[in-house]
């Protein structure tokens, strides 16, 4: 048996896995009145949970992207999707802030699999001018999922409880492993694919840098020694904060000082649905360009240089809007510039990076967005204690134009050159 456009499948199932991480991800802030409440939890020991998720998540980036190049992503997907989602599912049985702080570092130690498995799936199944919207597919559902994450999670707290809310998108996560492992395999030993859509990918990837097998040390050394890889690693620590920011103290910013209750936290939904049109738009503009003659990183980089300048352009504004409406129409514009950026870095990855080193090296440069959480995060934390939002906004104006200055300075080339 055949599937016509099994790739367009198989990055369709990657779409759903991304959207149920992100609603994982962000249930623990949008239930956090209801949880602070329940358990006594100050916003200080709140922002410690948080950071316990990006330490597990940063030290996961950069331990999952060899663990995938070693087993493959058909394996290595599916444990990291079957682990997060158990801790999820656990986190609605703790009965104290010590062991929702150990689920929520197990969450993020198993989370970030699935952001080092889904493009390496990419970068083996699809050619070099799909490859931007392809990654903008899987990658909207962080938005898709943040933006219905406020919908369903409040539907479900108020009938189950946040306990019983847990459970249920942590079972949810555990039924999605076996139809993984029986949709994907390799391209070269897939039953489903036919000889022309195998054809058509394989015709489409430029060649990768020839050589001998690497052992570990070598492995290592090549990714730690590149100036590329470091540029795109310091981009995405730089830049990556802000859409943290939006993720877990955007709602808490909304309801603090904004005056929205948990339930007006849905509107929230508006913020990730411009992130949807961000990543879509991102890849699509980007590939488009490559049809149009552009080189593949020189496209990524002409669209990562436009988001740059309109995320500064909003985002200072917001603490000072006094309309609400305008707060949520500054920040969707940031959303969306974000979005479109951070697909493009994934696909620049991609472009100046051989398939064997991939997994590792995407790992180690989405460490650099995990410190950035733990950092901005710790900032956060302090600056809402001791100052005010305000501040946290002016300093998020500098992080773009910074991140493309690394891009532009270090992340050189238009060939894989590792």
């Amino acid at each position: 048996m055949k599937i016509r456009h099994i790739r367009w499948w198989i990055v369709g199932f990657l779409l759903l896995i991304s959207i149920l991480n992100y609603v994982d991800r962000q249930m623990f802030s949008i239930l956090a009145p209801t949880i602070q409440t329940d358990l006594g939890m100050s916003d200080a020991e709140y922002g410690r949970i948080v950071s316990y998720f990006l330490a597990a998540y940063t030290v996961s980036y950069l331990v999952s992207g060899r663990i995938m190049d070693a087993v493959g992503a058909r394996v290595g997907l599916a444990f990291s999707l079957g682990l997060w989602s158990a801790a999820s599912a656990l986190t609605g049985l703790m009965r104290g802030i010590g062991g929702v702080g150990w689920c929520r570092a197990c969450l993020g130690l198993f989370e970030a699999g699935g952001y080092t498995a889904s493009p390496k799936v990419v970068s083996e199944w699809f050619p070099d001018k799909e490859r931007g919207t392809a990654i903008s597919i899987y990658a909207i559902g962080a938005s898709v999922g943040a933006t219905i994450a406020p919908i369903i999670i409040i539907a479900l707290a108020s009938q189950y409880g946040w306990r019983g809310t847990f459970l249920i998108t942590g079972g949810f996560g555990l039924l999605l492993v076996l139809p993984w492992l029986v949709l994907f395999r390799p391209l070269n030993r897939h039953p489903w694919v036919s000889e022309t859509e195998r054809g058509h990918i394989l015709d489409g990837q430029r060649a990768s840098p020839a050589g001998k097998p690497m052992t570990e040390g070598q492995r290592w050394r090549a990714i730690l020694t590149s100036p590329q890889i470091w540029g795109l690693m310091g981009a995405r620590m730089l830049t990556d904060p802000v859409w943290y920011f939006l993720q877990f103290w955007m709602p808490k910013y909304l309801h603090s000082e904004r005056g929205l209750s948990q339930n007006q936290l849905t509107s929230l939904w508006l913020i990730f649905l411009a992130a949807d049109i961000g990543f879509v738009g991102g890849g699509f503009l980007s590939d488009a360009l490559v049809r149009r003659g552009r080189l593949p990183a020189n496209a990524r980089r002409w669209v990562m240089g436009g988001a740059a300048l309109v995320v500064p352009l909003f985002i200072g504004w917001v603490p000072h809007l006094a309309a609400i409406e305008f707060v949520f129409a500054f920040s969707m514009v940031v959303a969306l510039a974000h979005a479109a950026w951070l697909t493009c870095n994934a696909a620049l990855v991609m472009d100046l990076v051989s398939k064997p080193l991939f997994a590792t090296a995407f790992g180690f440069v989405s460490a650099g967005s995990a410190l950035g959480g733990i950092i901005m995060n710790s900032a956060v934390s302090w600056a809402v204690t001791h100052t005010s939002y305000t501040h946290c906004f002016l300093f998020m104006v500098l992080l773009h134009p910074i991140g493309m200055f690394l891009i532009l300075r270090f992340a050189r080339g238009t060939q894989p050159s590792l």
